[in-house]
């Protein structure tokens, strides 16, 4: 959430940021709304002066027994009390207003941001690895787990519908095997805590996460008013919520691996064949919550813990800036990495890191503090997946397929494998 005095101070700025992001102006209609709840909360604040100086009038002419006067300020003071019930629910209404209208206002993007429309002016960092030669024309993953009998669509649909997917066997425990990897790597190598969060939240953490409002349609809710988590980055950033952290103590840096849940509101006819696009599926996020200072440091860092994943694995991928017209809601700048998916002869993306600022600091209350100050600020806090593991399953079947139809093991996994070098055909 941005800053409604930094919006009065800054409005042309605001306007021109959101302008990058193909959003209307809305500096002035905000500014409107913030004018008219603190000239309201002006009015009340006189009439409780009015009253407490009546009060003690009353108390005045009650000594000098003048009854009439003390009946009279008697009267106007129970008149002021209802003004003020009235006023105090006129408060909360316009507090209400300006809450909403400032929660579904996106992030301003950092200047380093390429200005562009749409996915197509996303701007290429690096390229990493070499596209294999396979020697034969690949197959998509789909195709090469179903003919290994090891991944079902139909029993998955017969139960849960579309986008539902069911492994068995070794392909079931190549993604277990992916997702260990992967913890492994970032709690032993790059310094992150292991959490195994709650996947149900309430309100306050998806709003705090910057997930409500906005972002509603997207998210599965329980019929007793939680929300199913559609990424781990929701309960490890709302850890912070509330508190003030001593920032000798920062940053703090997590990760989980988590099932996630979304509804894809709005993707219909997107990547239907496959698994490449769930209502559930497995992600390790990684999360960091640092100081305003070392927060871009941090995003470079959080990028380079994910691309290590693909560097072991062998994968090739490439690393692109997002856009001001591509980039998410609550971003300053992100980063996508994209995995090269032979059988799709494309890159599709495997990870997504961004920082964010302050924004989700301000919206859940989460501070620190320097050592010895009074004064605190609010943290800011990043995330980015860490990678996605069914969409490293994909890769790694598509990038290490044989023309059998087998999948060779990466080396990096067969440890998790009990030494398994190849998936074949189940018998």
């Amino acid at each position: 959430m941005l800053d409604i005095k930094w919006i009065r101070e800054n409005p042309e700025a605001l306007d021109a940021a959101l302008a990058k992001r193909g959003a209307a102006a809305q500096a002035q209609s905000l500014i409107v709304l913030d004018e008219a709840r603190r000239s309201h909360v002006s009015s009340l604040q006189a009439l409780q002066e009015r009253r407490n100086f009546a009060s003690k009038e009353i108390g005045k002419a009650m000594a000098a027994k003048d009854q009439a006067t003390a009946d009279t300020l008697k009267t106007e003071v129970a008149t002021i009390k209802d003004e003020l019930q009235a006023g105090e629910a006129k408060e909360r209404e316009l507090d209400e207003a300006l809450k909403h209208a400032l929660s579904v206002l996106p992030n301003i993007p950092l200047d380093e941001v390429p200005v562009g429309a749409d996915e197509s002016e996303n701007v290429e960092v690096r390229k990493v690895g070499d596209k294999p030669d396979l020697g034969f024309k690949p197959k998509e993953h789909y195709e090469l787990g179903e003919a290994l009998g090891l991944m079902d669509f139909e029993r998955a649909a017969k139960m849960s519908g579309s986008r539902f997917t069911i492994l068995t066997g070794a392909l079931a425990r190549l993604e277990r095997a992916l997702g260990q990897f992967m913890l492994d790597l970032h709690t032993g190598e790059h310094g992150y805590t292991e959490v195994n969060p709650p996947l149900m939240v309430n309100d306050a953490a998806a709003y705090g996460t910057d997930k409500l409002p906005k972002f509603g349609d997207d998210l599965f809710r329980t019929t007793d008013g939680r929300w199913l988590i559609p990424t781990a980055e929701v309960p490890l950033t709302y850890m912070a919520a509330g508190e003030i952290i001593d920032e000798v103590d920062l940053p703090k840096r997590y990760v989980a691996q988590t099932a996630c849940f979304r509804s894809e509101a709005g993707s219909a006819g997107r990547d239907t064949r496959g698994m490449l696009r769930q209502h559930q599926f497995t992600k390790v996020e990684l999360v960091s919550v640092t100081t305003p200072e070392t927060s871009m440091a941090e995003h470079e860092r959080m990028t380079a813990s994910a691309e290590a994943v693909l560097k072991r694995l062998g994968l090739p991928f490439r690393t692109i800036v997002l856009c001001t017209g591509d980039m998410g809601f609550g971003a300053q700048k992100t980063y996508d990495i994209e995995v090269w998916m032979p059988g799709q002869d494309a890159y599709r993306e495997i990870s997504s890191c961004s920082v964010c600022g302050d924004f989700q600091g301000r919206r859940m209350n989460a501070r620190c503090r320097k050592a010895g100050d009074k004064a605190t600020r609010f943290v800011h806090t990043l995330n980015g997946s860490g990678v996605a593991v069914g969409r490293a399953l994909i890769a790694v079947m598509e990038n290490y397929q044989n023309a059998d139809g087998s999948i060779t093991v990466p080396d990096a996994l067969r440890a998790y494998m009990g030494g398994l070098t190849k998936i074949e055909k189940a018998v």
